[in-house]
């Protein structure tokens, strides 16, 4: 039961995570950092890079819900246990955006002329898409000592 609402918080704290401020960005620290998160990164893509802005989309939005949205049919019993292998990968999708999210934080404060302050949305996503990962492990635990 326990990782049945554990599984189904995700589904509440993931939206507040595409909200919530992943960084603070400027192009020097006396002109003010301007909050950058997920919903209003892919703003910015869409404008500039269709290709790009799917691409985040599907890793940073589509592939953790859904992934979740799969883990607790699988734990309501609703879906098949073997689709526990294709969540794990849209798993992996998922934190392969945070590996990004990471990059682009290094690469912005290796430039001498941009500021880059990690808040504290970056922390909650990176919570969530971990918390899944584990969520579907031990799932996947629960499944094989009930077979």
């Amino acid at each position: 039961m326990t990782l049945r609402l554990l599984t189904l918080s995700l589904l509440i704290l993931y939206p507040i995570a595409w909200f919530a401020p992943l960084m603070r960005a400027g192009l020097l620290p006396m002109f003010g950092l301007s909050e950058i998160s997920v919903i209003t990164g892919l703003q910015s893509l869409w404008g500039s890079d269709v290709f790009l802005a799917l691409t985040v989309t599907g890793f940073a939005i589509f592939a953790p819900y859904l992934k979740t949205i799969g883990l607790a049919l699988v734990q309501w019993e609703l879906l098949d246990p073997r689709a526990l292998s294709v969540l794990h990968v849209l798993g992996k999708l998922a934190m392969a955006d945070i590996f990004l999210l990471a990059l682009y934080i290094t690469l912005a404060k290796g430039i001498g002329y941009a500021t880059m302050e990690v808040a504290w949305g970056l922390y909650l996503f990176t919570a969530c898409i971990v918390t899944s990962l584990i969520l579907s492990l031990l799932t996947e635990r629960s499944r094989c000592r009930t077979d």
